[in-house]
């Protein structure tokens, strides 16, 4: 079973076409319910993430699954010893305490019940693209257990998430 609609390298992410991206996602996706919103939103999420990765190197996952929950992180990069959780609210201008509680819920799924994500820095991050507001920066827990508080990541409207 695959664990994501998409992954691959930051490089190869990098090097290909937004359209070549959404569409493996799309054809991983066998819901029968794909809505036109949804695509927007995945092309939204894969050019804030094409915009901001350049100089990073790891690996990128677009709706991994969490098993457990029967749910799906929007994006997953692994860079370093750092896992980032990002979930988009593309469009979006507000944040809700349900979309933090997602983003961290997340975050706890993978670090007590995903046993490679164990030893690693963990760090949710909520994203808004429709925001304007620029965002405080991310704080470890205080059980300093690797997993950090989310934190709400805003677009503005000159530069895209960051």
């Amino acid at each position: 079973m695959k664990r994501a609609f998409y992954s691959a390298s930051i490089p190869d992410f990098l090097a290909a076409s937004p359209e070549e991206i959404l569409g493996l996602i799309v054809a991983n996706d066998h819901s029968s319910n794909l809505e036109h919103t949804q695509r927007r939103a995945w092309m939204e999420e894969i050019q804030i993430m094409q915009d901001v990765l350049s100089p990073y190197h790891g690996r990128i996952y677009f709706e991994y699954a969490i098993p457990r929950m029967g749910k799906r992180i929007d994006v997953l990069l692994i860079v370093g010893p750092v896992i980032i959780i990002l979930e988009f609210k593309a469009f979006q201008r507000e944040f809700t305490m349900s979309a933090t509680d997602q983003v961290w819920d997340y975050a706890l799924d993978l670090k007590n019940f995903h046993e490679s994500s164990h030893a690693r820095l963990i760090v949710p991050i909520l994203c808004a693209t429709g925001s304007n507001s620029v965002t405080s920066p991310v704080f470890r827990t205080t059980h300093n257990d690797g997993a950090f508080l989310p934190n709400s990541l805003q677009r503005r409207s000159d530069r895209p998430c960051h």
